[in-house]
């Protein structure tokens, strides 16, 4: 067995794992941002669970890696798992790929290609929106000067980070809710840009379809 085989094989068996671990990581990291008056010992078992999440990930990237061959070259061909391991923000983006994936076992996708990058954005914008509203509501919130008094509060702000319209009533003042800001609005460019010209080819194609169907002269 070679070692596409066999890491192939490993990702298939680790594809649900590790989406129910992206799921855990997002409601401890809730239970940690929205609740810190709970009692100490759920609060240390949410980092607990964190921790965990963290370390399965790092275990499957380890494991890949060997079972690839590929030496520095399973960097690059392995972006997205790269960039879970190093911002835990995006590990939400498993679940994305798990239901792709899952797609791809039943044969052929349900949704045709262009509904299916509008559908696997809709649903990364709104796992990374919550996770990035998280993320800055927690440097942000008793910061001096800061806008962002409440998790609605951060929940608009990412809404219209996302969307790229930046209202500007509320802005973050810390620096690192600042850099969270930075990594939003690349996303938001990214994603929009995927719907937007996804959107624009299919119109594209429809309104060529319609082109070649028209009798001549008609």
């Amino acid at each position: 067995m070679d070692d596409d085989t066999r890491a192939a094989r490993w990702e298939q068996r680790t594809e649900l794992p590790l989406a129910v671990a992206s799921l855990v990581f997002l409601a401890s990291y809730a239970i940690r941002v929205l609740a810190p008056g709970l009692t100490d010992p759920v609060q240390e078992m949410a980092l607990a669970v964190l921790l965990a999440s963290w370390a399965l990930f790092a275990v499957n990237y380890a494991v890949l890696w060997r079972l690839s061959g590929q030496g520095r070259r399973f960097v690059r061909k392995h972006l997205l798992d790269t960039a879970v391991l190093i911002l835990p923000l995006l590990r939400p983006l498993r679940i994305v790929k798990v239901y792709e994936a899952m797609q791809r076992r039943h044969g052929k996708p349900r949704l045709a290609l262009h509904a299916r990058v509008i559908a696997y954005s809709g649903l990364a914008t709104v796992l990374l929106g919550f996770a990035g509203a998280l993320a800055v509501y927690q440097q942000e919130r008793g910061a001096k000067g800061a806008s962002m008094r409440t998790f609605g509060d951060a929940l608009w702000w990412t809404c219209a980070t996302l969307t790229t319209v930046g209202y500007g009533d509320i802005t973050p003042v810390t620096p690192m809710g600042r850099l969270i800001a930075v990594g939003m609005m690349a996303i938001g460019l990214a994603l929009l840009g995927a719907v937007t010209g996804t959107f624009a080819s299919w119109l594209l194609q429809v309104f060529s379809r319609e082109d070649d169907e028209r009798p001549p002269g008609g």
